[in-house]
């Protein structure tokens, strides 16, 4: 299997779960995600927020905020067909695109008021079938800041979604998602992989008060061995600091060995800021690397 830090989008766009999974894995530790709000106007208004984010060295998108059912996404040219926007993304961009899907369950016991969202955007059969006919490469099961979204509801999830969608799955939390509990261990970890996530979402050491090296290359360790990837994120607002912060955060959760590095949405149009991006993918796989993304041409 090709590693996906090499390869052309002909050969991006025909992997299946398991081939993208092995790709991500070959790339040991060099893949970036970007999330980004789709239908938030992008800084360049007739573009889409995923172009923008591939072309500054991207691998991956991952759409938040979509409602499926009547998705928006801004800067696309043929917006409502809800069934073909992975189609005109994947033309636009050349990427893999992945969605949120947000589990929200039981009161939790929280920590602020619970923010509803829209029925398109949580977990359910209907909005599994829906993503699938749309051909979503992944999706990424969590909970926005306030939707009260808990481990526990996001294990019984991972089910559901195993059995309802052929591609990859995420599943964690970046960030409290406004509950009162631990945000992650290598228990819930292999909880997670049991019930059939592919890679497991931790919040990246230096975002989150408590999430240490220690505690996130125990976690590593752990899902290796079970054959499970783990991928770090920032989704904490830190998306919109300092270079230099970016570049420390990024060094840091590659020496704890996660396998995806992502960078949030907390920026002018929905995307992180795209020398944040730049910076991220320099840290993490050196300008080599970071030249053959974003010059690399959608159309071989």
């Amino acid at each position: 299997m090709k590693r996906l830090i090499s390869a052309d989008t002909s050969e991006l766009l025909k992997m299946n779960r398991f081939e993208l999974k092995q790709s991500i894995a070959a790339s040991e530790g060099r893949t970036l995600l970007s999330e980004n709000v789709a239908g938030r106007e992008a800084v360049v208004a007739d573009i889409t927020s995923t172009e923008i984010a591939h072309a500054f060295g991207a691998d991956l998108v991952l759409l938040n905020g979509v409602d499926v059912f009547e998705p928006v996404i801004s800067g696309l040219p043929e917006q409502g067909k809800a069934n073909n926007i992975v189609e005109q993304l994947h033309r636009l961009a050349g990427c893999p695109i992945g969605v949120n899907l947000e589990p929200v369950g039981e009161l939790s016991e929280m920590v602020e008021n619970q923010t509803p969202i829209a029925a398109g955007r949580q977990l359910s059969q209907a909005t599994l079938q829906q993503v699938t006919r749309q051909q979503f490469d992944f999706i990424c099961l969590t909970g926005n800041p306030g939707t009260g979204v808990t481990n526990s509801t996001i294990a019984r999830s991972i089910r559901l979604a195993r059995d309802n969608f052929p591609g990859l799955i995420i599943a964690g939390k970046m960030h409290s998602s406004g509950v009162s509990e631990p945000l992650i261990t290598a228990d819930l970890a292999r909880t997670f992989l049991a019930a059939g996530a592919d890679i497991v979402l931790v919040p990246a050491v230096g975002t989150v008060p408590g999430v240490n090296q220690q505690m996130l290359t125990e976690i590593v360790t752990a899902v290796h061995a079970q054959g499970g990837l783990v991928m770090s994120a920032i989704g904490t607002s830190q998306e919109g600091s300092e270079t230099d912060v970016i570049k420390r955060i990024a060094l840091t959760n590659k020496i704890c060995g996660v396998d995806i590095q992502h960078i949030g949405d907390a920026g002018f149009g929905g995307v992180a800021p795209v020398q944040n991006i730049i910076a991220l993918s320099d840290a993490i796989r050196g300008s080599h690397h970071t030249i053959s993304r974003i010059a690399r041409s959608i159309n071989r």
